[in-house]
């Protein structure tokens, strides 16, 4: 009787978990609104992109707290649209913050159009539902939940559908300005957060690419898996507005926030953006993505992906690949085409994060299986250290107790390099969709070199063969250790039964 009851409740709890989503036939088709030279980024940035057609103006962005500075800053400037696009965007500090700031500039007649991915959305409905009250605020959840409490029984009662997530990222304001990489909306990504903090790569453009990146949120916008926010959150009580804006005012009177408060103040890279005076890298650039389709389409149908459109774009490389990625899986083709690259005399360097750096266990699970044969190739290896105080000088990315790298970052021949959110892994090329800016400029490919040449032995260790064929990590300091460093046999373990598993696909 009880087994029978049980049964029952379990039957109920996995067909709430699951359940349908919404039809779609009443949703509105939107579009980017034109650039307009009568706002206060036209007057500044139409006139400097017509100085150089067909031309992408890039500014990078690898400090956290500037990068938040400039999307805030740009929310602040925006007299005709905001469209922000993100595969995470916490309640946090920073991400209360730009809540309230999205929210100001919708109450100020801004359009504003969020599309969140929506496996990280737990815990915030009550906000959501009040964005999505404003009139110039319409809110979408990507690929969404249906049972809004039940998200655990959710994937396991749809997995196929709820496997595949958006992971792409673009923040762009009026049409004239966006910002695109790998950062999500969230304290550590901004180098914000107490605990781990990730050393990131951004970059906000202006000119062709701006349009290019705003055709690509319209097609993601209008898909098949952007589903309005009101047919989904119906029976939740939204955030009262005071409430929104006490926690953002809170935070922004908290220690950290009047440091944040302090950064943006000080920031002035947007004012000299709007008045055309900051220095910018103008190069031919191209926005790289995948169709939406393949969100429900099967991970077999190549077309939709986004590495082949990479893979031609970039050409084959003559002398050098420069890969810096957080997470590296290159699988059985990706590692025989490094090696191949490698013994034909390319150089070939990857940093990635070390075990000890990473915050996905499995997913260093799915590296080590081919650290061996790509160094017996010739590649490089380097493994980011997780001691924030050996990366402050380097990367600038302050103190906390600990750092990840969580940069997606790649450049061929010091000719061309690009900047996006998408890693080397297969959840990149076939699970999820992934976007990002390939940009033919030599002064920042050598720039990322420049980076790569540093990393050991300032921030990352070099790994290599011994005469016996096992692993070595060295330091720098002519210390050398023959087990991931800094970490336990529990953690190591962890990796070793990993790497049997047969879940690479997921990773």
């Amino acid at each position: 009787m009880f087994v029978a009851a049980a049964l029952v409740v379990a039957v109920a709890a996995l067909t709430t978990g699951c359940g349908s989503l919404p039809p779609l036939q009443n949703r509105t088709v939107t579009f980017a609104v034109e650039p307009s030279a009568a706002t206060p980024l036209g007057r500044g940035l139409l006139p400097l992109a017509e100085q150089h057609p067909g031309k992408t103006g890039v500014f990078v962005l690898a400090d956290g707290r500037l990068a938040f500075a400039m999307r805030m800053l740009m929310a602040r400037e925006a007299a005709q649209s905001i469209d922000i696009q993100t595969y995470i965007w916490r309640g946090d500090a920073t991400g209360t913050m730009m809540f309230e700031e999205v929210l100001r500039a919708a109450e100020r007649g801004v359009r504003v159009r969020l599309l969140l991915d929506d496996a990280n959305t737990s815990g915030l409905d009550p906000t959501l539902a009040l964005l999505a009250s404003n009139p110039n605020l319409e809110l979408r959840l990507y690929n969404p939940f249906v049972g809004r409490s039940a998200r655990g029984l959710g994937i396991l009662a749809d997995f196929e559908r709820l496997n595949h997530r958006m992971h792409n990222k673009s923040f762009s304001v009026d049409n004239q300005v966006t910002v695109v990489g790998g950062r999500n909306i969230a304290d550590e990504y901004f180098e914000a957060g107490q605990e781990t903090r990730l050393v990131d790569l951004d970059v906000a453009a202006i000119g062709q690419a701006v349009r290019e990146v705003s055709a690509q949120f319209d097609l993601y916008w209008n898909s098949a898996s952007a589903y309005p926010a009101e047919l989904l959150l119906g029976g939740v009580q939204a955030e009262p507005r005071a409430a929104l804006a006490q926690r953002a005012e809170d935070l922004q009177r908290s220690p950290g926030g009047v440091a944040y408060a302090a950064a943006i103040a000080s920031t002035h890279e947007v004012e000299r953006l709007r008045a055309g005076t900051l220095e910018l890298e103008w190069a031919v650039a191209r926005v790289v993505h995948d169709d939406p389709a393949k969100t429900l389409a099967p991970s077999t149908e190549t077309d939709l992906q986004m590495l082949p459109q990479l893979l031609a774009a970039f050409g084959q490389p003559t002398a050098s690949l420069d890969l810096v990625s957080a997470y590296f899986v290159p699988g059985d083709a990706g590692t025989e085409a490094l090696t191949a690259l490698a013994r034909r005399g390319i150089r070939v360097r990857v940093v990635t994060n070390s075990l000890a750096a990473t915050d996905v266990v499995s997913v260093h699970a799915g590296y080590v299986k081919r650290r061996e044969p790509l160094l017996r190739a010739g590649v490089e290896l380097y493994e980011l250290k997780p001691q924030p105080s050996a990366q402050q000088h380097a990367m600038e990315i302050g103190s906390s107790s600990k750092a990840g790298l969580h940069a997606k970052t790649y450049a061929v021949d010091q000719r061309a390099i690009f900047v996006g959110s998408f890693n080397l892994d297969p959840r990149s090329a076939r699970l999820n969709t992934e976007m990002g800016l390939l940009i033919e400029s030599s002064v920042l490919a050598k720039r990322l070199a420049g980076v790569v040449d540093a990393a050991y032995p300032a921030v990352a260790y070099r790994v290599t063969l011994a005469e016996d064929g096992t692993l070595r990590w060295a330091d720098g300091t002519g210390k050398m250790f023959d087990v991931d460093p800094e970490t336990g046999w529990g953690r190591r373990a962890l990796v070793e039964i990993g790497s049997w598993l047969p879940i690479e696909w997921l990773l």
